[in-house]
């Protein structure tokens, strides 16, 4: 055996056991192109959910044209029971695709209203006594102001001073009077004695889907009477095509509209009574003199010649 063929013989066992081992990975690190990069391990994306606002019985989606008086209106509530229940500060601020609530929160729970807290305790004012010991930096920076140089005639000058302006407590006898909430008819029941409002004829009827009332004609300035008693609800003119306008609640059910008026003689939250006069016939926001007369059954138009007597 020459010597070539006894070196490979010796090399044949290295070169074998070399190539049993698998090659180490090799981590990418911005080198070379061609290296191996390690695998990363895999990251769960979780999506963030959202919650969508409360919708379906209830509520109601802003249109175009809406005014926060016929929205109240068409559900049977008051705007301004409306306007609390959606924090709105100003009943005119309403924006196209809102969603507002149009009943009272938690299945007619009463609506929670913030009141400020009245006191009438008088309000003591307290001063911190002066030091009576000589030489502290306190005594030091009397008399306030700096005129004057240290001295023990300048700090009694001083301290009797202090004790001529102390502030004397203020004891009013006569204590202010406790603020009282507003008060409210409560009209309770479903049944409603209802009456004409208005004696003229008879000139526009009901119709599904068209007039939401009917109109009685008269001349400018006849009387315009509760067709029963209630609650003004509304006293205004916010209604587009309504004029003059005045919405009675008579109970949880019924609410009655008085519309075209040419002067209003009553104001919101005011008792009325059936047969009270409440406002003169005009022809604001319409043709000619007349009264244009709704009953809402829980928002709802209803044919009023179905409510009123026969005549």
């Amino acid at each position: 055996m020459n010597a070539a063929h006894l070196i490979l013989a010796l090399l044949l066992p290295i070169i074998g056991g070399c190539a049993g081992h698998a090659p180490a990975p090799v981590e990418d690190r911005g080198g070379a192109s061609g290296a191996v990069k390690l695998a990363e391990p895999a990251i769960q994306v979780v999506p963030v959910v959202t919650a969508a606002p409360d919708s379906g019985v209830g509520y109601y989606t802003v249109k175009k044209g809406d005014t926060l008086y016929s929205i109240a209106l068409d559900n049977g509530q008051d705007y301004k029971d409306v306007a609390v229940w959606n924090n709105l500060d100003n009943p005119n601020l309403i924006r196209t695709g809102q969603q507002l609530r149009v009943a009272p929160p938690d299945n007619g729970a009463p609506v929670a209203v913030a009141k400020p807290v009245i006191s009438n305790a008088p309000v003591e004012v307290r001063t911190t006594a002066m030091p009576t010991g000589r030489n502290t930096e306190t005594l030091k920076r009397e008399p306030k102001g700096g005129k004057l140089a240290w001295s023990d005639e300048a700090l009694a000058k001083a301290q009797q001073k202090d004790v001529a302006e102390k502030p004397v407590e203020a004891r009013s006898q006569d204590r202010p009077a406790e603020a009282k909430p507003a008060e409210t008819a409560v009209i309770a029941g479903d049944v409603v004695d209802w009456m004409w409002p208005a004696g003229g004829k008879l000139i526009a009827p009901f119709a599904e889907g068209g007039s939401k009332g009917v109109d009685i004609a008269g001349k400018a300035g006849d009387p315009v009477l509760a067709a029963a008693s209630g609650v003004v609800s509304y006293s205004g003119a916010g209604l587009r095509g309504y004029g003059n306008l005045v919405v009675l609640r008579h109970n949880a059910t019924y609410l009655s509209v008085y519309a075209h008026n040419s002067k209003i003689l009553v104001k919101e939250k005011q008792t009325v009574t059936r047969g009270q006069k409440i406002a003169e016939m005009g022809s604001t926001d319409a043709e000619s003199p007349r009264l244009h007369f709704e009953i809402r059954r829980e928002g709802k138009p209803a044919d009023p010649q179905k409510f009123l007597p026969a005549r």
